[in-house]
Parts: structure tokens; sequence; C-alpha cells
């Protein structure tokens, strides 16, 4: 049996999370032992819970802000006790993880890209990734362009490329679109576009406040409703009172009811600037979502222009916004569109994935522990 050890730097609801909790919950027990790190301590609301009910051992080792080397021997320690086969990383925590393996002795390191590789992590991070590549670090890339962006910034192929994935499946709660609305106080006739981010630059959330107020003369019961934490998030609210639609905009914070929430709704909108492969648009789909989002990374490989979804360029908010009005003033094509996003969301659905990185594992581990 592999035991992997997956390392993050902590456990709050984002994509690179989700995809480690989806792995070590769904790893086949007949071949692999999982168990988790997470740097910081725990957050309300995060996937503690999710891990503690399918019996993975979650370790929290009480990171400070900033860099912290007090990580490396805690980490060390870990994987003396666990003793795995495999250590998957994510995110910055390499440039913990490294010296922490150089100190054990154990294991395989396999590190998922999650983003563009130039904007995954900063210049002395991309340092550390180079130097933990040449030692033998296995990279992952989650997309075609973000391999592509791999060997741009580091003058290689990535060991594999496997996509992101979400338990399609589950992702579509029918009954969801009037008990979450009635609950939430909207119409069922009401048009809601959501947005599934981070209040952080990288989603721009600003550009898609923005898209929507442009759009608004034009979709008289249409509601923007927006889900997530961030840095950013005051100041979008204050945008949205500039702009005079703070009544037609719904800030819901951390979501923890993703499921229900997108299937209450009618199209799901994204104005990043840069993405590797955002879960949220597979999530979408899965819900039966189409998808307006701005054409960067690994989403022109999610979305079908023109099947699933509207692409726009990055950063034209008149784009956008143009796309969100076109779908929602055409009721048929947007019921198409919801038919084609709930078949393309199997493509990419977290068993596929968790096989992939079985398989992968298993090549790595020559296929025993």
């Amino acid at each position: 049996m592999i035991a992997v050890l997956e390392v993050l730097a902590s456990l709050r609801r984002a994509g690179a999370e989700r995809v480690a909790v989806s792995l070590a919950c769904g790893l086949e027990r007949t071949r692999f032992k999982p168990a988790v790190v997470s740097l910081y301590d725990a957050f309300p609301g995060g996937f503690e819970a999710e891990l503690e009910a399918h019996g993975v051992p979650v370790f929290h080792l009480g990171k400070r802000r900033g860099f912290d080397p007090r990580m490396w021997t805690r980490l060390a320690r870990v994987i003396r006790e666990v003793r795995p086969s495999i250590i998957h990383t994510h995110s910055y925590v390499l440039r913990y993880v490294m010296p922490a393996w150089m100190l054990a002795r154990r294991g395989r390191v396999v590190h998922t890209v999650h983003n563009l590789a130039g904007r995954e992590v900063e210049l002395a991070g991309r340092m550390v990734h180079r130097v933990a590549f040449r030692a033998g670090a296995v990279p992952v890339a989650i997309s075609d362009e973000v391999a592509r962006s791999f060997r741009e910034t580091y003058g290689r192929d990535p060991g594999a490329v496997i996509y992101n994935g979400t338990e399609v499946e589950n992702g579509f709660q029918p009954g969801a679109r009037d008990s979450w609305r009635r609950a939430q106080g909207f119409r069922s006739a009401d048009l809601l576009i959501v947005s599934l981010a981070r209040f952080e630059a990288q989603k721009n959330p600003q550009g898609l406040i923005r898209a929507f107020a442009r759009a608004l003369p034009r979709l008289p019961s249409g509601y923007l409703v927006m889900a997530g934490e961030g840095t950013l998030l005051t100041e979008c609210r204050e945008l949205a009172s500039s702009l005079g639609i703070s009544e037609r905009i719904r800030f819901l914070g951390l979501c923890q009811d993703v499921a229900e929430l997108l299937s209450a709704c009618d199209i799901f909108a994204l104005a990043s600037d840069w993405e590797g492969v955002p879960v949220a648009v597979i999530e979408a789909m899965a819900a039966g979502l189409p998808v307006v989002a701005t054409a960067v990374g690994g989403v022109s490989e999610l979305v079908e222009e023109g099947v699933t979804g509207v692409l726009a360029p990055p950063r034209d908010v008149e784009a956008v916004s143009k796309a969100i009005v076109e779908l929602a003033s055409n009721p048929e094509r947007l019921r198409q569109m919801s038919v084609q996003a709930r078949k393309r969301a199997h493509r990419f659905d977290s068993a596929v994935m968790i096989e992939s990185y079985a398989r992968l594992f298993e090549r790595l581990c020559g296929g025993a522990a």
C-alpha cells in the first residue's frame, strides 16, 4: 500500500485545496493510505470536517505569517511519522517540503502546478521550484496551457498533465432552485448571475462588477451573486455602492453549499486576469450553468465557445458585459448551453482526476510502496 502525504498551506476552501482533499478522500484505500498536512492551523469553515468524515489524518503545523523556518523540522517529523512513499505538494509549500524531505529522506515529491507557472509563486519561489525539479520533484500541470507556461518558465516538460476535477454527479441539485432562492429572498423569475471566486487581484472581481453594472439596464430582473472571501471584498462592496448597484449585488462570503448555490442560479461569470484550471468553472458546468468567462489560462480548455459558454478577452469589461446580456436575452440558447455544460463537465469528473494521480503515484513507486 502506498502512503500519500498531501501538503498544503491551509485547508481553506479554494480550488487547489479542493483538489487535494478530493484526492485524500477518493484514493482507493486498498491501494493508498492518505494523510494531509496543513501548514497553518484550521480556519473556520475549512475542509477538516470532510477529511475527518473520510478517516483521513490531518496534521496542522501552526505556521506563522510570512516565512517560517520552523516548518522544516515540523514537516520532517510528520514525514518520519507517516513514512509516505509520495509527498504531494501544492502552491508555495515546496520551500518548506524540500528541506524537510532532505532531513527525513523519505518518499518521492510530486508538485501540482495550479496556476500559470510564472504566476504560481514569486521569483524566489520559482528559484526554489527550479532546484526542487532538478532534485527529482515531479511537476504536474493541470492543463495544456499550464504545461506550456511551465516549459516557458522552467525550460522543461512537466512530468504529467492532469486536469482538475470535481464530483460531477453531486453538482446538480435541481430542488435547490426554489428552496435556496426562497431562503435568500430571491424570486423564481429573477435572473441570477453567480461568481464563485476569491476576492483577489487574479480573479478581477472589480471588472466583473463593472461589467454587470453595464449590463444591468438590459437585465430588469438581474442580480449578481458573489461568493467568496479575500482582501478586495471591502473594495468591491464600496465599488458596488459607488456605482449605485448595491441592491443588485449579493455578497455571500464563504460558501459551503456550493452545489445548492450554483443549482439555484442561471449563469456563471468569472473575469479573471489569469488562471490555471478553475474548479469553480467545472462545478458551474456540472450544475448546468452556461459560463461567461475571460479566455485566460486553461479556461478555454474547459469552456467550449458558443456551446457551453461565451469567452471574452481579459480585462475587457465591455465584452464580458455583452456576453452576459447575450445569454440572458436568449432563454432557448441558455437552455441548450445548460444541457451541453452538464455533458461537458463529465470530462472533468473527480474520479478521472483521482485515477490519473493514482496511476502516476504507482508508476513513481514502481507499483508498490
